[in-house]
């Protein structure tokens, strides 16, 4: 099953000093190996505001928002989930 999640960082409760670059590094350590256990199927940075948009692939939202709660920035609760949600595929590219 595939997943969306879309997260921003806690910028309103944490100042800019508090995103770290070690924590930022320990971030994107932790990113890169669900990317290579398969988990992380995508990743972009949002624009709008610092945080990230991430595509996933589990047999469970459990697995997900297990996944997601194992990020530095979340397990220090300097990360907020807006929306997580699974996927199915779009019906009109289907059979008729």
């Amino acid at each position: 099953m595939q997943f969306i999640i879309v997260s921003r960082r806690r910028t309103d409760v944490f100042p800019t000093e508090a995103f770290t670059p070690e924590l930022v590094a320990a971030e994107g350590q932790r990113v890169r190996e669900l990317y290579s256990a398969g988990l992380i199927r995508s990743i972009w940075r949002r624009k709008d505001t610092p945080g990230a948009v991430l595509l996933m692939e589990a047999g469970s939202e459990e697995e997900v928002r297990a996944a997601a709660a194992s990020l530095p920035l979340a397990q220090r609760d300097m990360l907020e989930i807006i929306v997580l949600t699974q996927l199915e595929p779009y019906p009109a590219f289907g059979p008729l």
